[in-house]
Parts: structure tokens; C-alpha cells; sequence
């Protein structure tokens, strides 16, 4: 599990866009490219090194108007940290 006070940001190798093309966000890195859900979007696009876990979650309950989000988002934030789409 990722720790409540952490500042997760977009590896450095990766860079996330919007791409009209695929009319979605994209994570592009030098061997290709993943193309993100609106969920995976909303939260790495929050991942900036500044936010905590806590701040991301907080905004995204608010956001989208869903409380109880937390466990949903910090799996997330788990697993973008296993393929190493997160820092």
C-alpha cells in the first residue's frame, strides 16, 4: 500500500497527454504508449510530486461527488507504482 502522506508524481520517463487522436490521456514513454481510462486519467493527472495521497483522494471524492473512494484509489496508486508509471 502506498502511504497516506505520499507525494506521488508521473515517473520521469513517462509523460502524460491528452491525445486528440485516441481522444483520451495517454501515458507516452520511448517504447510505445498506454492509453489511460477517464478514472486512471483523473487520478495521475492529480500525481504531481505535490499532492499527498490523501489531497488526491479528498479531491477526487469531491470531484466526482462519490465518497468511500479511498481503498479504489490507493490500489491504483499501487499498482501505476508496480508497472512504474509513478515516483
Amino acid at each position: 500500500m502506498i502511504p497516506q502522506d505520499a507525494r506521488p508524481a508521473v515517473a520521469t520517463m513517462f509523460r502524460l497527454q491528452f491525445e486528440p487522436a485516441q481522444d483520451s490521456w495517454v501515458l507516452l514513454y520511448p517504447e510505445g504508449m498506454v492509453r489511460l481510462n477517464t478514472p486512471a486519467a483523473e487520478i495521475l493527472r492529480r500525481c504531481d510530486g505535490f499532492h499527498s495521497v490523501d489531497e488526491i483522494v479528498a479531491e477526487l471524492e469531491l470531484a466526482f461527488a462519490q465518497p468511500a473512494l479511498h481503498d479504489d484509489i490507493c490500489t491504483f496508486l499501487a499498482q501505476a507504482r508496480q508497472r512504474g508509471w509513478l515516483q
